[in-house]
């Protein structure tokens, strides 16, 4: 069995379980889709790969690898499925590491299964609309038929998200770069700011900030909208992985 270890990562528990791996006689490395993921990794002692894969480039990737690690982000259904294929492909065990959602008031959100769902449902609601469920999701909203007038996106400071907003006619007054997760007090004064009725989000966690937005969205009176997580998966946390990793190599 060899020491190489391959992460498909770009999350926030992506980035601390490659911090978390390297040691001696591992060879760590991690693939992100984007240069933003490459970010933050630069001082990560991994090798890192940038651009996105499809299930036979994972699989090249995989030949002579102990074990394949995928942090990717929970709503990352296709690639999720991709690295699984791969893995199968090679016979590489394959370890998911899930993002715990963390725990707060549950209240009588709004929910959706899809974007295109939520979209479905701001149809029927008046008022300014705030997203933050990423730049790959901003085509389904361009649905609404106001959409530039009354929806607001916030998106990563990056080059391919801004692309992304601009080429699908958001105002660039109407797009927040930044890079989250935020606080409920800067999340509460966006939505004073732009005046926002309903907040979309992704039920994304404690590490995707998911917390902090509902409860701004409460002390505001916004309306919170919710696209669950596509499936329930199974998987451990970031110590049982490392535990797993550290089992599977104990013979090198």
């Amino acid at each position: 069995m060899s020491g190489r270890i391959l992460v498909f990562g770009g999350t926030s528990e992506g980035v601390a379980l490659a911090r978390a791996l390297p040691a001696p006689g591992r060879e760590v490395t991690v693939c992100v889709a984007t240069d933003y993921g490459a970010l933050m990794l630069k001082d990560c002692p991994v090798r890192i790969l940038t651009g996105r894969l499809d299930a036979a480039q994972m699989a090249e990737l995989m030949r002579d690898c102990s074990c394949v690690i995928d942090a990717t982000h929970p709503y990352a259904v296709q690639v999720t499925a991709n690295i699984k294929a791969a893995a199968e492909q090679t016979g590489v065990p394959y370890y998911r590491l899930l993002r715990p959602e963390g725990s707060g008031p549950e209240k009588q959100w709004l929910t959706a299964s899809t974007p295109e769902e939520a979209a479905q449902v701001l149809q029927a609601r008046p008022g300014n609309v705030l997203l933050t469920t990423g730049s790959k999701d901003l085509a389904a909203f361009t649905a609404l038929p106001d959409y530039q007038e009354r929806v607001w996106v916030r998106i990563l400071a990056s080059e391919a998200s801004l692309h992304q907003a601009l080429s699908l006619g958001y105002p660039p007054n109407h797009i927040i770069a930044m890079h989250g997760p935020f606080s409920k007090e800067l999340n509460a004064a966006l939505l004073r700011q732009f005046h926002i009725h309903t907040l979309v989000t992704k039920r994304s966690g404690r590490a995707g900030g998911f917390w902090e937005k509902a409860e701004a969205a409460e002390e505001t009176g916004a309306a919170l909208l919710v696209i669950d997580r596509p499936v329930q998966e199974q998987g451990m946390s970031l110590p049982e992985i490392l535990q797993q990793v550290r089992a599977s190599l104990s013979n090198l």
